[in-house]
């Protein structure tokens, strides 16, 4: 306990941390509960595709379940008829139905699995696309979470992120896992598992590498493991504590916090430990550095007025600049994507809230209901929020959209879920 206090002193972070702690029993199925739904709901169908009954996993249900998750889209029974190919459509039969999705899947030669589609418009009576996705017969889910990206772009103008991965951390039983998943929670990796903490997994803007923090030594270390290879690198190692690593957008720096003598300052860093440079040197905690989108602000959790609030300091140094005055105590800043807001998690009224803040406007909205909700972290198109929550005092996933309307909570048999980070879009 001794050395968790002086964590919690050296380190603001630490504190939402030891709030969080808990146990729940080994990795298992998830539960999934959505609530909420979008202003305007597009309705949909989606009919099984042929030979989708062939596999152990349905593409049309995990198509049909993440375009649910987003709430933008109202999910119509296809009871109306089972056609695969456009010739058998009768239109007609799809009345109050905007777009209607039908498929067929086929094994390859070489074993690939082919998923054939066809978008269509029942109203106009036409096709939006037709499109083939191919791929090993291991990537069941990754098939069907494209074909969904490709159907969420087509009718909603915005990238799909549902063939993205998260990262978080999971205790269970004093052990500690940094694991990487599907958006949507499935299909568990384990990265990296340690007796001792570990956390602020971050990644890389390429989706290559993975950042965190652990407690191996005396004192918490950051590495960077490459998500192709395994390898793990150590990055920052100096006396006390080394923690809370973030990406600039091009990945040649990290930005992360450096604890000595009772203060927690901003340093950069290049990715190989080289060319170390310090950021903030009042005698203050400053921690929790988050990149601006276009790489020339951070902004950060500091002290410095009493209670830990959200500051901004360009990268070239100068001035710091405070940016949160509501809420009792502000925590985990993430710029949004376009650069032009930023969450939080704030403390109000004994309860953590996921809150957003308009830059120009400094307009502040409470987008969660407030549990322990805590280290939100923006989708890569900028219009959902990861973030950790308590559900019966245990850890688990959760998220919310921007607007606070739609919001889906990922129960995992299995530990504490903490810290999660949303990986960034992959180029297919």
């Amino acid at each position: 306990m001794e050395f968790l206090n002086k964590i919690i002193k050296a380190q603001l972070h630490f504190f939402i941390w030891i709030l969080f702690l808990g146990s729940m029993p080994a990795f298992a199925v998830l539960n999934i509960e959505i609530t909420g739904a979008g202003e305007h709901q597009i309705p949909i169908s989606i009919v099984p595709f042929a030979g989708d009954e062939n596999f152990v996993q349905s593409i049309s249900n995990i198509v049909s379940a993440d375009l649910a998750r987003s709430g933008l889209f109202k999910l119509v029974d296809p009871n109306r008829g089972s056609p695969h190919e456009i010739k058998d459509v009768l239109y007609t039969a799809w009345f109050g139905v905007d777009a209607l999705t039908i498929g067929s899947l086929e094994i390859l030669p070489n074993g690939r699995i082919a998923a054939k589609f066809h978008l269509l418009d029942p109203v106009r009576q036409t096709q939006i696309i037709e499109q083939t996705v191919t791929g090993k017969s291991s990537e069941i889910r990754a098939i069907a979470h494209r074909i969904a990206d490709i159907i969420f772009e087509k009718l909603t103008g915005d990238a799909g992120v549902f063939n993205t991965q998260i990262a978080y951390v999971n205790r269970q039983k004093g052990k500690y896992q940094l694991v990487i998943a599907d958006s949507d929670g499935y299909d568990e990796k384990i990265v990296y598992s340690s007796d001792a903490l570990i956390m602020s997994p971050a990644w890389s803007p390429d989706g290559s590498h993975l950042a965190f923090a652990a407690f191996d030594h005396d004192h918490a270390v950051i590495y960077v493991q490459s998500m192709l290879t395994n390898q793990r690198a150590v990055v920052a190692n100096f006396t006390e504590s080394n923690s809370a690593p973030a990406w600039s957008p091009n990945g040649r720096q990290l930005a992360f916090v450096l604890t000595n003598d009772g203060s927690s300052h901003l340093y950069l860093v290049r990715p190989d430990g080289s060319e170390l440079q310090q950021m903030t040197f009042e005698d203050e905690i400053d921690t929790e550095p988050n990149f601006s989108p276009d790489g020339q602000n951070i902004i950060f959790v500091s002290d410095r007025s009493g209670k830990p609030q959200i500051y901004k300091v360009s990268i070239d140094g100068g001035n710091v600049e405070r940016l949160t005055f509501e809420g009792s105590s502000n925590y985990s800043p993430h710029y949004s994507p376009d650069g032009k807001s930023f969450i939080f998690s704030s403390w109000m009224d004994g309860k953590f809230y996921v809150v957003s803040e308009d830059i120009q406007s400094k307009q502040f909205q409470v987008l969660t209901e407030g549990e322990w909700d805590e280290n939100p972290s923006f989708a890569p198109n900028g219009k959902m929020i990861l973030f950790a929550s308590e559900k019966n005092r245990h850890g688990i996933l959760a998220t919310v959209s921007i607007d606070g309307k739609v919001k889906q909570k990922i129960f995992s048999q299995a530990g504490d879920i903490l810290d999660p980070s949303w990986g960034p879009l992959i180029k297919q």
